[in-house]
């Protein structure tokens, strides 16, 4: 007699995922608008730019702590205006 198997079908072996299981594990397609790839990048400008942007930073920080120390001095903490200074 023959076998009461699917003929042609061949079975995954355990390790394998099923066919079903592995289109899960695809991702999904994009939605929207495909957009086009980004400029190149000139690096020099980028890093003249962060470098900029450090220094601006750093300026403002040594401004911002100067007028605090200046208003600290002027809210009457004498004290603390006189450490370290001669």
């Amino acid at each position: 007699m023959a076998s009461r198997g699917r003929r042609g079908v061949a079975l995954a072996r355990e390790d394998e995922p099923r066919r079903d299981e592995r289109a899960e594990l695809q991702a999904p397609a994009p939605q929207g608008p495909v957009l086009p790839p980004p400029p190149p990048v000139d690096y020099g400008v980028f890093m003249q730019g962060l470098v900029q942007a450090m220094q601006t930073q750093a300026y403002t920080q040594a401004a911002l702590q100067a007028q605090l120390e200046a208003q600290i001095c002027l809210d009457g903490a004498y004290e603390q205006c006189t450490v370290g200074k001669s």
